[in-house]
Formats: structure tokens, sequence, C-alpha cells
């Protein structure tokens, strides 16, 4: 589990994995609660967090920018891989209902993102991951 708050308005989210026999990690489901006021349009902020915690969970997971004499190396999907649909299993997103003010919801799902996938691997039993990408320090995926 993982919370946040930016821009008025509060993210909270759990991940929650499987890990398999050869060692992968598979994220099963993210569910988010978001409180960001009276919800203008709920389908939009539904798209938001689930949005949010792809590009969240993407980053943290295996992507990453590195330069080789100022230049940047990656130059397209084969060497940056974006999330894949099969990455995440589902995403299930509660608006709180309240009178409060509409307030923020593009950014705010991505901070809790990476946390609650790290909080969750550490959950399994195995050593909390403190350097990203996950993929690179000793975390791999289905």
């Amino acid at each position: 589990m993982a919370v946040h708050k930016s821009f008025g308005t509060y993210c909270a989210q759990i991940c929650e994995i499987s890990i398999d026999e050869d060692d992968y990690v598979q994220i099963e489901k993210y569910t988010a609660a978001v409180d960001c006021g009276v919800a203008v349009n709920p389908d939009v902020i539904k798209a938001q967090v689930e949005g949010a915690i792809g590009f969240g969970v993407g980053h943290i997971m295996r992507d990453q920018i590195t330069l080789d004499g100022g230049v940047v190396v990656q130059q397209n999907f084969p060497d940056y891989e974006p999330l894949r649909m099969r990455d995440i299993k589902a995403i299930e997103v509660h608006i709180v209902k309240t009178n409060e003010a509409p307030s923020g919801i593009g950014e705010p799902g991505t901070p809790p993102a990476g946390p609650a996938l790290a909080n969750a691997i550490a959950a399994s039993g195995r050593d909390l991951v403190t350097h990203l990408p996950m993929i690179e320090n000793g975390v791999d995926f289905a």
C-alpha cells in the first residue's frame, strides 16, 4: 500500500502480486481510492488514475533513460520498452464521494504506484527494492 497527496487530491493504492515457481513477479491488481473533491466526470477520473498507475509502474519496473557522452542511448521501443497490457492484470479505481471542491487528478495517481509495488514485493518476503528500475535490481517480472 502507498498513499500520496498532491494538487489537493489524496490517492491511496494497494498492489497485489503473485510470484511463480521461477521467482517471477506478476502484478495481479492495483486498487486505488481517490479523493479529488466532487467528481465532475467520474469516467475521466478513473481513466486518469488508471493511466497514472500504468505510467508510474512502467518506469518503476524497467524503464530508464541513460546517457553516453551526453547523448540519450534509448532511441525507440526496442531500447525503451513501454508498459504492456500483460504487465498489470487489473486496475480498480474507487472515487470517494465528497462535497469538497474539485481538485487535481492528472498527476496524483503516479507517485504511489511504485511504492505500492515495492511494498507488495517486500510483503512477499523479499528485500525492499530501493534502486530503480526494479528489473535491473533483482526483480524479474512475468
